[in-house]
C-alpha cells in the first residue's frame, strides 16, 4: 500500500503531462512510498509515452469519461492518502505536501484545492467557465448548505476512507460535483485549501464543453438534491401544485358557488382536485424516501467502520 498515490486522469495531455509528473515527483520526495499514477483514457497523442518517460506508472481506462477513469483509479489503488490532479499543468504541485498533511495529520476526508479564492478569475480566459463555476457553487450552497469554496476543482486530496466508500456513478465531468455532495451529505471532514491557478498553455486545449458539460453538472445537482433531500424536493413541487390548485379553485369555483349555489366550471373543479391529489401523493413520496435516505446514512456509517477495519488490516500487513 502506498503512503501517497498521486492520481492523474488524462486524455490527450501529451504537451503537459511530462512536466506535471516531474513536478509531482519533485514535490513528493519527502513522502516515502509515493507513486504517481497516470491513467490514459484513450488518448490519441503521446500522453502515455511522455508520462512513462517522466517516471509515472501508466495504466489505461478504455471507458471514455473522467468519471469512469476515477472509478477505475479508486478501485485499483490502495493508499493512506490520494491526491487527484489534472494533467494539464494548471495546478501547483508545490501544494501536494500541505494537502497530504491535512489528510494524514488531521484526519480530513477531502481537501478541496480552492482556485476561486485566488487567481482563477484572472488566469482563466474562458468567461463562461468562470460564470459556470460560480453558478455551480451558488447552486450547491443553496441546496445543500455547505462551505466548499470551489466545487469544480480537479485538485483534491482524499483519505482511504473516502475513496473506498465513494460509489462513483457519474461518467464525465460531473464527478467533482457528485463527490462534493456525497461528502457534504455524509458529514465527512472537508477542508478548503487555497491554491494558485494558472491557465493552460497556449497549445493545450480543455476537454470540458462549457454548455453541454455545464448542463450535465446542473442536471446532476438537481438529481442529487432529489436523491439526498427528497422531502424538500417533493415537498416543494407539492406546495407549488397545491398553491396552483387553490388559485384556480377559490376565484373560479368556490366564490361563484357561494353566490349561486352552482358549480359552473366543472372542468376547473376536476383539475383542482387532480392537482391537490397529486400534491398530496408527491409529499407522501417525499416522506417515504426521506426514511429510506436516513436508513442509507445509518448503513453508510457501518460501511465506514468496515473500511476502517480493512485499512487497519492493510497497515498491519505492511508492517509485517
Amino acid at each position: 500500500m502506498d503512503s501517497l498515490a498521486v492520481l492523474i486522469p488524462c486524455y490527450n495531455e501529451g504537451k503537459t503531462i511530462r512536466k506535471v509528473v516531474s513536478d509531482c515527483l519533485k514535490n513528493t520526495q519527502s513522502i516515502r512510498k509515493t507513486t504517481i499514477y497516470v491513467y490514459d483514457n484513450n488518448s490519441t497523442d503521446n500522453t502515455s509515452s511522455e508520462a512513462l518517460a517522466a517516471g509515472a506508472v501508466v495504466r489505461h481506462e478504455y471507458q471514455q469519461g473522467k468519471g469512469n477513469v476515477i472509478r477505475r483509479m479508486f478501485r485499483d489503488i490502495d493508499a493512506a492518502c490520494y491526491i487527484m490532479v489534472d494533467g494539464d499543468d494548471t495546478y501547483p504541485a508545490e501544494e501536494i505536501s500541505a494537502m497530504y498533511n491535512l489528510v494524514v495529520s488531521q484526519n480530513v476526508d477531502m481537501v478541496v484545492g480552492d482556485r476561486l479564492s485566488s487567481s482563477y478569475f484572472e488566469e482563466n480566459k474562458r468567461p463562461f467557465h468562470n460564470i459556470g463555476n460560480v453558478l455551480v457553487r451558488k447552486s450547491i450552497n443553496l441546496f445543500f448548505k455547505n462551505d466548499i469554496k470551489d466545487i469544480m476543482t480537479g485538485y483534491r486530496a482524499f483519505s482511504f476512507q473516502f475513496v473506498k466508500s465513494y460509489p462513483v456513478l457519474s461518467h464525465g465531468f460531473e464527478i467533482e460535483t457528485e463527490m462534493s455532495i456525497l461528502a457534504i451529505e455524509n458529514n465527512m471532514s472537508i477542508k478548503n485549501h487555497v491554491i494558485e491557478y494558472r491557465d493552460r498553455p497556449a497549445d493545450s486545449f480543455s476537454k470540458l464543453n462549457t454548455y453541454s458539460d455545464g448542463f450535465k453538472v446542473l442536471r446532476k445537482i438537481v438529481s442529487l438534491f432529489k436523491d439526498y433531500r427528497p422531502i424538500q424536493f417533493f415537498g416543494l413541487i407539492s406546495l407549488i401544485l397545491i398553491i396552483i390548485s387553490a388559485l384556480l379553485f377559490f376565484p373560479n369555483v368556490y366564490i361563484p358557488y357561494l353566490h349561486t349555489g352552482l358549480v359552473k366550471k366543472m372542468p376547473t373543479l376536476i383539475t383542482c382536485g387532480f392537482l391537490l391529489i397529486t400534491g398530496i401523493i408527491l409529499y407522501s413520496c417525499g416522506l417515504i424516501l426521506d426514511s429510506v435516505v436516513k436508513k442509507e446514512k445509518r448503513e453508510f456509517e457501518f460501511r465506514l467502520i468496515q473500511i476502517k477495519n480493512n485499512y487497519d488490516a492493510l497497515t498491519r500487513k505492511e508492517k509485517l
